[in-house]
């Protein structure tokens, strides 16, 4: 997702000042020197007793790698470089309150954390609680195209002349496959003037899809269709449309049917206005002087729809990227479509050298191949991935926008991509 501009009049409230001690000297991207965060919490997550989890904060917080709290040595490793890694981006100048990461490796789950979720009452993550998905939405809207697919009601080669009446004539000739794969050309919508201004203007209001879309409809294209890559989020919104047209009714209703309901993704949602179910991590934009601003519900999920919209937790979009990721979700025709990959990155971009596929990317890291998307909206920044067969999984995420962009703290995001990275070493390690 663009960075989008937290409103000047929005900023004017009074700041919140964080209490949790953010001070060290920076090391590796990955393996800083700091000192222990007294907001820095280690748990398992189900089947694990109390006492057990508190040997694994001990233990990997100091980077012990002891077989009794984290099995094997490399694993030890692997997640106590996690835990180092997220704690690298809470004490950074303008970094995030907290950060987290929720890790599985085949039926064992563990969820780290570092730092705060809620500022105020100064609680940390937990790995229930919900958060803005920002645009690993995209991948929740793909995998009900391509079910889509599947089920007959769909092709990749349908056009946007064909499926969405009432489209600009340059994108007629649009594909459903280029516009999975962000090789469509078509401008995004979130670099529209109108459209910054008409969100600044009033953040919290609905937003309809179609008054999104044409706010970009004014704009040329980027290149011609299927000859070039760029991320746009235009492109989700159209192929949004798309699936209303192709199942005759609701994207919201298609997403329950097809992604929610039988994943048994009980706390996701895409709401349609700015409002957060309780109870959720708080998302944040830093200020001067160690404060910063909530802006947890700052913006309507409508305003960006499909594109970043959903609310989600981390257990559910762990349950989730392992069934997206993993072989079995669509069939196998459509899978070996999902896996056709290009040069190219998201926004922000993910770990190690990245390539896009069918709304999913493939991620080429130090310590192997995972598969899956990122995304950031105000006040938060998600990473999912998993290994090929579903079986390995990692969810990081921040309680603040990060990005390569000079609105989105880039020195900061230095330290994210790190714990991207960090996560997935951690959730292929053995």
């Amino acid at each position: 997702m663009s960075r989008l501009v937290v409103p000047l009049w929005y900023r004017m409230h009074r700041p919140i000042r964080l209490g949790c001690e953010r001070t060290g000297t920076a090391g590796t991207a990955l393996e800083p020197s700091i000192p222990p965060c007294p907001c820095d919490t280690v748990a398992g997550v189900r089947g694990r007793s109390l006492a057990a989890a508190a040997g694994i904060a001990v233990a990997v917080l100091v980077g012990l790698p002891t077989a009794a709290s984290a099995g094997p040595a490399a694993v030890a490793r692997a997640d106590a470089a996690l835990v180092r890694a997220l704690r690298a981006v809470v004490v950074r100048p303008q970094g995030p309150p907290g950060a987290s990461a929720l890790v599985q490796r085949g039926s064992v789950r563990h969820f780290f954390t570092a730092g705060l979720g809620d500022v105020r009452t100064r609680g940390p993550f937990h790995v229930d609680e919900h958060m803005r998905a920002a645009s690993t939405s995209k991948a929740f809207e793909r995998a009900i195209a391509l079910r889509l697919v599947d089920a007959g009601r769909l092709s990749l080669d349908d056009t946007v002349a064909q499926r969405v009446p009432g489209m600009p004539a340059s994108w007629g000739p649009v594909t459903l496959r280029q516009l999975l794969h962000h090789t469509s050309g078509l401008p995004n919508f979130t670099a529209s003037p109108g459209w910054q201004r008409a969100l600044a203007g009033n953040p919290e209001r609905y937003f309809a899809p179609r008054e999104i879309i044409a706010f970009a409809t004014g704009m040329p294209l980027a290149f011609a269709p299927g000859s070039g890559y760029e991320y746009s989020n235009t492109d989700n919104l159209v192929a949004g449309l798309m699936v209303e047209e192709a199942a005759g009714s609701s994207y919201e209703s298609q997403l329950g049917a097809r992604v929610l309901g039988p994943l048994r993704l009980r706390e996701t949602s895409l709401p349609s206005t700015f409002l957060m179910p309780a109870p959720y991590v708080h998302g944040y934009d830093p200020q001067s002087r160690g404060r910063y601003q909530d802006i947890s519900e700052l913006i309507s999920s409508s305003a960006t729809w499909a594109a970043g919209g959903m609310v989600t937790t981390p257990v559910d979009l762990n349950r989730f990227i392992r069934a997206w990721g993993g072989p079995r979700f669509v069939r196998s025709a459509t899978r070996m479509a999902q896996l056709d990959f290009v040069p190219g990155a998201g926004e922000p971009p993910g770990p190690g050298r990245n390539e896009a596929g069918l709304a999913i990317f493939r991620y080429h890291t130090r310590c192997g191949v995972v598969l899956g998307h990122t995304g950031n909206f105000p006040g938060y920044t998600q990473f999912i991935a998993s290994s090929s067969d579903g079986r390995r999984s990692i969810v990081v995420s921040a309680n603040e926008q990060l990005d390569l962009g000079a609105l989105a703290h880039p020195a900061v995001f230095r330290y994210m991509r790190a714990a991207f990275e960090a996560g997935a070493c951690a959730a292929l390690a053995r």
